[in-house]
């Protein structure tokens, strides 16, 4: 697999200089199988230059294949979506999984986006791209390609965001963003789902100070970004999610901040990496 990340932002978008190292753009990772299937996972605004390079293969052509992960709905992580080049080409077919008890219901959120009230599109109907909306049910295994795929969802404050795991080759990737732990047994839960991955991309949307005063969001700090990567024995974890306000350089001390941590809770063999727009890691 090989992994690209295209927004890693939360809450809002953030360009501008103080930003341009790691990106302004909100939450959008791009998958590749050894067959060069496509998952993306979330549809934050980094789908925006995603699609645009997208247009330029099978999707610019009405050929395109590829399968959504929609972790949760908040708007972070749909607001790229009306903007997403392919979903206007008529022949284009998309799957998308999200984490809402119906089919019809995943696509009832993304349509009240597009409410003419909001969005000059009016409705879902108006995109040319096929769209096969699908729900995720937790503990569920089943195939995209040659990748194996898992979802369970993690408390987000008052809601919960859907974590993924895929696996091809004996190599897996986890995905999970936007997640606070709200005691031990739901730690104990997502430990058990992230043990043995060989990258782990978790949510370091704050530094621990930051987190005590906004914990009822629903984020993650990284000092429990290390724990449970430690806890779960992992062998890459990649930060992810920055708080909108934080600059490159505060995102680089959050990065120094939890190598010590790793290392203190005694995971020095664990590799370490801050997601950034145009980075890829490859399993």
């Amino acid at each position: 697999m090989r992994v690209a990340f295209w927004g890693v932002r939360g809450s809002i978008p953030t360009p501008g200089p103080e930003t341009n190292r790691y990106g302004g753009n909100t939450s959008c990772v791009e998958v590749r199988t050894k067959s060069d299937e496509l998952i993306i996972i979330d549809m934050g605004t980094g789908a925006v230059p995603l699609g645009k390079r997208l247009m330029a293969g099978a999707f610019g052509k009405g050929q395109g294949r590829a399968t959504l992960l929609l972790s949760h709905s908040h708007w972070d992580h749909i607001q790229g979506f009306p903007f997403f080049a392919p979903v206007f080409v008529p022949g284009n077919e998309l799957t998308m999984y999200g984490n809402a008890k119906s089919p019809s219901m995943l696509e009832g959120i993304l349509e009240g986006q597009m409410n003419p009230h909001f969005s000059p599109l009016y409705t879902i109907k108006n995109l040319g791209a096929s769209i096969d909306f699908r729900t995720v049910v937790q503990g569920e295994s089943f195939a995209l390609g040659e990748v194996q795929m898992r979802a369970q969802p993690n408390p987000h404050g008052g809601t919960t965001a859907l974590a993924f795991r895929l696996e091809e080759d004996g190599k897996s990737f986890v995905y999970a963003s936007d997640v606070g732990y709200s005691d031990d047994a739901s730690m104990a839960a997502a430990v058990a789902f992230y043990r043995g991955a060989d990258v782990l991309l978790h949510d370091c949307t704050y530094s621990p100070e930051d987190q005590t005063t906004r914990r009822n969001r629903g984020f993650s700090s990284y000092v429990e970004a290390a724990r449970v990567a430690v806890e779960a024995k992992v062998g890459h974890l990649v930060m992810f999610h920055y708080d909108q306000d934080y600059s490159d350089e505060i995102v680089d001390e959050l990065a120094k901040a939890c190598r010590r941590e790793l290392d203190t809770r005694g995971g020095r063999d664990i590799e370490l990496s801050a997601a950034a727009e145009g980075s890829v890691v490859e399993l």
